[in-house]
This record gives structure tokens, sequence and C-alpha cells, in this order.
């Protein structure tokens, strides 16, 4: 067996009712100390089998802000994790939120221990704007980690906006 994944290119579709979609089977090569996390991975985290873990990491890459392009839209959440030791810190997020009004929804924050806060933003706007909001977030000196998870699928409209 070769150390590196190797995919297979046969694809078999089943059906196995007419409200289930099209399923496509795949056979995939691991090296045998992969497939072992894997299979620790489903069972930690009590899936019915490999093929829904496998799933949602191949989601996961499809709807990577980096394979996007600029003009695509896709709606996420970004978590951030900074050190709250002054209020100049909230200020500065305000600030740099407020620059991006139509892709931040809303937000959320908490305190945590060791005088350091948790912030999740709901966001929504083209891979230019996401990734350039990430940059402008990550320059704060007090932020310590920050991560974007993005999907394709898009927010309904929020508000209506009428000329009137």
């Amino acid at each position: 067996m070769p150390d590196d994944a190797a995919a297979h290119s046969r694809l078999s579709p089943t059906r196995a009712s007419d409200e289930t979609p099209a399923l496509a089977r795949i056979g995939v090569s691991l090296p045998a100390q992969l497939l072992a996390e894997v299979d620790e991975m489903v069972a930690r985290r009590k899936l019915p089998g490999r093929s829904q873990l496998i799933a949602e990491l191949i989601r996961h890459e499809l709807a990577d802000l980096d394979d996007a392009a600029a003009d695509d839209v896709l709606a996420g959440t970004i978590t951030l994790i900074y050190k709250a030791e002054s209020g100049r810190i909230r200020h500065a997020l305000a600030r740099v939120q407020s620059e991006y009004l139509e892709e931040v929804i809303s937000s959320q924050h908490v305190f945590l221990e060791q005088d350091r806060s948790l912030e999740v933003l709901l966001v929504q706007g083209s891979a230019e704007r996401l990734t350039a909001l990430c940059d402008r977030l990550r320059a704060l000196r007090a932020v310590q980690q920050l991560k974007l998870v993005t999907t394709t699928a898009l927010l309904p409209p929020l508000h209506a906006h009428s000329v009137g």
C-alpha cells in the first residue's frame, strides 16, 4: 500500500429513494495510521460512518476563502480571541467593523479567563472584502487568534430596502 493518499476514479451513482439525492461512491487509499486517526475522529464525534466526516472535510475545503474568486459572495463567521487588557481593543474592533457595515451582520462578545475576550462576527460579502476585513482585524495588536469559516450558501435578505 503506498504511503500517499490516492483516490480511485471509480464512481458508481446510487439512489436510496426519490427524496434522497444521488450518491457517488469512491474508493480512497490511505496510509494505515491516517485511517486509524479518521476512525478515532468518527468515533469521538459519534458519526454513523467515515462518509459523513469525509464529506464535511470536503465541504470545508470547497468553501475555503483561499480558493474563492474575489467577487464570490460568501457567508460565515469570524472568530477572534484577543487580550482585553484595556478598552482600546474593543474600540479598535468597533472602528474596523464600522468600515465593513455591509459585511458584518452581527457580533457576539464574551469575556474569557486571563483577561481575554472571544468575539464572533456573523459576516457575508465578497471574498475580497472578507479577506480585507480579516487582514484589518489581524493587524490589531491585541488580536491573538482569528479564524474565518465560510460557506457558499448565503443568508436570506435580512430586510428589504424601499425607496419612497
